[in-house]
């Protein structure tokens, strides 16, 4: 492997006030992590990067050199042409934030394009940059697409390199194979490292999964701040949540066949919820797809991803 610390540059200055308030709060700041190119059911995982952003304030404290990384023909960069002149170019980033929470307790935040190439050296990259910074606990979230209806509670699947991470959450799934991701790849190679890390996949209703979905957006930050005491400000989500919400049952009323479909999945939800006394899809009586199934889900999903070119 090249070495990993030649795909990134840190900021000095950045680095300095992380150490300051890591040595003043005794431990290092965690780390979350949403990148764009994997599933994403809802844009759930951009909405909250987008979210973090612009609610609170931040300092570019790592950035790595996605020239090597981004395999530009497999997605190429959005430009603009204007009259007679290439006035702008969407450059691939991908690059960690310092961020400030609503209290002001520091974290950070890794964002930006999913490398194409070199997976084992960017999650080296990136493990060196947790041990760098003394990170307690690494989170991913993202979106994946489910046969729920959007009119019960969303729900998440926790996953961990420690049991006791997610010992409050239920578990959705046995066994299954899917297309791996360059973030679950890091989750794995953290935990074979020694270090807790974590994520959260939001379960969004899979004829949503390629609108923006803000209420998965607010299930994936409020799992976030559970597992690590932040206040990410959701509420400032709710507006979008509830035009959301109006906008999905507009276009319900508007047709039959999608009304039979929720009508239908609430049907299934709601047995399942009664066989199992609570809001849960996990009913032992009632058919629940294969791993196979699940599989070709994602696969489907993910062949449709295919034709964005940004990625996302």
């Amino acid at each position: 492997m090249l070495d990993p610390s030649e795909i990134y540059e840190v900021d000095p200055a950045a680095e300095a006030e992380v150490r300051a308030r890591s040595a003043v709060q005794g431990s290092g700041p965690v780390l979350v992590h949403a990148v764009r190119g994997f599933v994403d059911a809802g844009a759930t995982g951009q909405l909250a990067v987008e979210h973090l952003v612009e609610e609170f304030p931040h300092t570019r404290l790592a950035t790595f050199d996605t020239d090597q990384l981004v395999d530009y023909r497999s997605r190429r960069p959005a430009m603009t042409f204007d009259a007679t002149a290439w006035t702008h170019y969407e450059e691939p980033q991908l690059v960690v934030d310092l961020v400030r929470d609503a209290e002001g307790v520091p974290f950070l935040l890794l964002h930006g394009a999913e490398p194409d190439v070199q997976w084992e050296r960017y999650v080296a990259a990136v493990r060196q940059l947790v041990e760098r910074f003394d990170v307690p606990l690494t989170i991913g979230l993202h979106g994946i697409p489910m046969g729920l209806p959007h009119t019960r509670p969303v729900s998440v699947t926790a996953h961990a390199t420690r049991a006791d991470l997610v010992a409050d959450h239920r578990s959705w799934f046995g066994q299954v194979q899917v297309p791996a991701s360059a973030s679950a790849l890091l989750e794995l190679r953290l935990g074979e490292a020694g270090h807790d890390a974590m994520g959260f996949a939001v379960h969004v209703p899979h004829y949503l999964a390629q609108s923006q979905y803000p209420q998965a957006t607010i299930a994936g930050l409020r799992a976030v701040e559970r597992a690590t005491g932040l206040d990410l400000r959701t509420g400032e989500l709710d507006a979008a949540a509830t035009d959301a919400t109006l906008e999905i049952e507009r276009q319900v009323s508007q047709s039959d066949e999608v009304r039979s479909l929720v009508t239908a999945l609430e049907e299934q939800y709601d047995a399942f919820s009664r066989n199992v006394g609570s809001t849960s899809l996990l009913a032992q009586a009632t058919d629940l797809p294969t791993a196979d199934e699940l599989g070709a889900e994602f696969e489907r999903f993910l062949a449709q991803q295919g034709d964005d070119p940004a990625g996302t």
